[in-house]
């Protein structure tokens, strides 16, 4: 099938969740599934940051349902609030997809910590994720649902072994983020071989957007407002670099298109810009020692065991063509 990220598939009657959804990669997937007919649950930190970006897809997808679009704060480095956002997400029904894209892209450059005592990089960009998707799991079955992990090129650039995964030792910011997406990657991986094994009917994959920056990206009131020295910047790397919105179009490939499967890595054509293809993921994503040594160590940090013979059950109850 010849895909098109501007002319997407009919998607009315899906439901998806994506974190992060008020500005950069989140919006733009948002407005997508929007404008294709999905219903979306838009998440993040800020109430009235979230907002502004329902505002923004309601005048920029006139068209759409009243109800296609609906906020819910939720961040990602605090469990408590993860847990409170998932609880409420389960009484709406069942969930088609779960795009996991909230993340902190520029670290502190000195360690911080989460009111959980976790590092914050870490917290945010995986443990939150990890945490959500595992309380999410029944209704993503129900649904035979799909997940999308959001990785990064940088994983191939310089792959990390997070041997010590939240940095107690030998923090810099840069360290912290790729690990944070060696992780997040290997975890998606991991997430698809157990859901297998465990008869799960939920997919689990990993995108990543390629080289997105916001001075390529279209200004939009109240969710991306680069200055002209941004623009000025990011438009000097153009052969290199593209557009938020472009950089969704691999994230809702991922999430939506029938012949995706799970355990697959998707990004931009060149790896840094265009439209969306399958490719190979970094070599350490895919060792399964990593990837079980991130999970225990996610399980730990979190609480949370995701609940695969439940959502096995909630799979086969609730099976839908």
């Amino acid at each position: 099938m010849t895909w098109d990220p501007r002319s997407l598939p009919d998607l009315s009657g899906r439901v998806y969740l994506v974190t992060g959804s008020n500005a950069g990669l989140g919006y733009f997937a948002s407005e997508q599934l929007v404008r294709a007919g999905a219903k979306v649950f838009m998440t993040g930190r800020h109430p009235n940051r979230l907002s502004a970006a329902r505002a923004a897809i309601r005048r920029r997808v006139p068209d759409a349902a009243p109800d296609a679009t609906e906020v819910l704060v939720l961040d990602t480095s605090n469990l408590g609030s993860v847990r409170s956002a998932a609880a409420s997400v389960r009484g709406r029904g069942p969930l088609d997809g779960l795009l996991l894209n909230a993340g902190i892209v520029h670290p502190p450059k000195t360690r911080e910590t989460t009111i959980d005592g976790h590092e914050v990089v870490f917290a945010t960009n995986v443990l939150g994720h990890f945490a959500l998707a595992g309380e999410l799991l029944g209704v993503l079955a129900a649904a035979s649902g799909r997940m999308v992990w959001v990785g990064s090129m940088s994983t191939s650039l310089t792959p990390y072994d997070p041997v010590d995964p939240q940095l107690v030792t030998g923090y810099t910011g840069w360290r912290a983020y790729v690990q944070s997406k060696v992780a997040t990657t290997a975890l998606g991986f991991e997430a698809d071989r157990r859901l297998r094994a465990a008869g799960v009917p939920v997919s689990s994959v990993v995108a990543h957007p390629g080289y997105s920056t916001s001075g390529r990206t279209p200004g939009i009131v109240g969710v991306n407002a680069p200055t002209k020295m941004t623009r000025f910047a990011d438009n000097l790397q153009g052969v290199v670099t593209q557009s938020k919105e472009h950089g969704a179009w691999s994230l809702v490939r991922a999430l939506v298109d029938p012949e995706v499967h799970g355990g697959e890595f998707w990004g931009p054509r060149t790896v840094a810009r265009g439209e969306p293809r399958r490719q190979p993921a970094s070599r350490i994503t895919r060792d399964p020692e990593v990837a079980a040594r991130l999970w225990a160590a996610s399980e730990a940090a979190t609480g949370v065991a995701w609940p695969f013979a439940q959502a096995a059950r909630a799979g086969s109850a609730g099976h839908r063509d």
